[in-house]
């Protein structure tokens, strides 16, 4: 992990997360533009016309996920003990250790008792936590966190498969890394059956895709 050199002399930004605004906006062109002359670059030149105001528009963009409302849970009252695990969910971030994009592989699990949780859901929840600078440990808690309080209850499972371009791109450059990361609450911690069977169709998704 790089530590960030502060000037202490320099005033601070304002505490938002998003870079929205048109104001905002043009001052990542702006500094888009510095970018590429400190890397040697006319911003000016054929080709790269205009390249800090898209990159401008999409750090906007993706520092805005759809704030959609909460999950809709629909009544079934003659289910219980059934596992359903929602797979096929990929979605990219950002690491925040060096700004490099991460695609991120999300499978979910919960035992529903009495409603089911409305199945786009769980890919909307996964775009909104992933639409910011993040760490994928931290991304598959938040995760299994909301799907928590969607359904009231801990039993929760999230696993998520991680390819980084910090570990493909640069330092040791390998590309077939993968990093996996697994949550497991309430019966999923507990239920040894359970968990392995969330485990197993889970890797088996990821294997298809």
């Amino acid at each position: 992990m790089t530590n960030a050199v502060v000037n202490p002399t320099a005033a601070a930004p304002p505490p938002t997360r998003h870079a929205s605004g048109q104001g905002n906006a043009s001052r990542v062109a702006d500094l888009i533009a510095q970018l590429l002359i400190a890397l040697g670059e006319d911003p000016g030149r054929e080709g790269l016309a205009g390249t800090p105001d898209r990159v401008a528009a999409w750090w906007s963009d993706f520092l805005s996920p759809d704030e959609s409302p909460r999950a809709t849970c629909f009544t079934e009252s003659h289910l219980s003990g059934q596992l359903v695990v929602v797979g096929g969910i990929s979605v990219w971030s950002l690491c925040e250790h060096h700004i490099l994009p991460m695609n991120l592989q999300v499978a979910a699990g919960y035992v529903p008792d009495g409603e089911v949780v409305g199945l786009s859901k769980f890919g909307r929840i996964a775009q909104r936590h992933a639409g910011r600078l993040q760490v994928q440990e931290r991304f598959t808690r938040q995760v299994a966190e909301e799907i928590t309080d969607v359904i009231g209850r801990e039993d929760v499972a999230v696993a998520v498969r991680g390819t980084h371009l910090c570990m493909s791109m640069r330092g040791v450059r390998m590309e077939s890394a993968r990093t996996t990361s697994v949550y497991a609450g309430g019966r999923f911690r507990n239920d040894s059956v359970l968990s392995q069977q969330f485990l197993t169709i889970a890797g088996g998704q990821w294997k298809a895709m």
